[in-house]
Order: structure tokens, then C-alpha cells, then sequence
């Protein structure tokens, strides 16, 4: 028996919609990760992107749990002498809704050009409204506590 590898050209890619209000940013972000990457198929294949695009909805409604809110800190450097930036989570939702979800998922993807090409399979808005109704997405439900 031979092992299956997947080839890209044979990747069916779906679309799934994923409401973030109430949900812990962690574990949405490792739901969105796995669909991303395909883990959640029978086909998976480490070097090939067979994951599917995933729509997150509401994201500036996601919570974190303890102090997250104002411990955690994000940084970012604008690669100029002592441009040192940081920003508490409370801080960047402010800011952008978006950028939370954002960069959990990113960091949970590959360092590589295949993890770029699967976050960019990634679409995030801070309100209930998308502009893609006509992929027809699958709602995925909240998972159970």
C-alpha cells in the first residue's frame, strides 16, 4: 500500500464562516489554524496547502481570558533605532478589531512562503457583514465546552 500525497492541483477548497463574538481568542485561533493548514481533511499534506478559506465574523467581539486583557502585550519594531512599539490587547482591538485574530492565527501557521499562502486564505471583519455571500460559506458552530 502507498502512501497518498496530495498535489495541488487536486485540493477542493471550501469556504467556512466562523462567528468570533464570546469566543476565547486561543482556541478560535487554533480552529481557524487547522482549517487553514487542511489538518481537518483526510488528504492533509505537510507541504502542500490543501486547507480552505475561512471567514471570522465579529472578530472585534473575541475575548481573552485573566488579565490578558491588559497584561498582554503585543510588540512590533519599524526596523528604525529605538522603534520599539508595543500595545496592550485592549489597546490594539481599539485600533483594529482585527489585528488580534490576525496575528494569533499568523503565529500559529508556518514561518515559510506555504504558511503565506495559507494566511492569506485567512478574511477578517470586525462587523457581522461580508462581501462573500457568493462562495456560499459553511457555518461552523461553536465547538462544546
Amino acid at each position: 500500500m502507498k502512501t497518498y500525497s496530495a498535489k495541488p492541483l487536486e485540493v477542493e477548497r471550501k469556504w467556512y464562516l466562523i462567528d468570533a463574538e464570546d469566543e476565547i481568542l486561543g482556541r478560535l485561533a487554533v480552529r481557524i489554524a487547522n482549517i487553514l493548514r487542511g489538518k481537518n481533511k483526510p488528504e492533509y499534506t505537510p507541504n502542500v496547502d490543501t486547507g480552505d478559506f475561512v471567514i471570522v465574523i465579529n472578530a472585534d467581539k473575541v475575548r481573552v481570558t485573566g488579565n490578558k486583557e491588559t497584561d498582554k502585550i503585543y510588540y512590533h519594531h519599524t526596523k528604525y533605532p529605538g522603534g520599539l512599539k508595543s500595545a496592550s490587547f485592549k489597546e490594539l482591538q481599539e485600533k483594529d478589531g482585527r489585528l488580534a485574530i490576525e496575528k494569533a492565527v499568523k503565529g500559529m501557521l508556518q514561518h515559510n512562503t506555504l504558511g503565506a499562502e495559507q494566511f492569506n486564505k485567512l478574511k477578517v471583519y470586525v462587523g457581522s457583514e461580508h462581501p462573500h455571500a457568493a462562495q456560499k460559506p459553511i457555518k461552523l458552530e461553536k465547538e462544546a465546552k
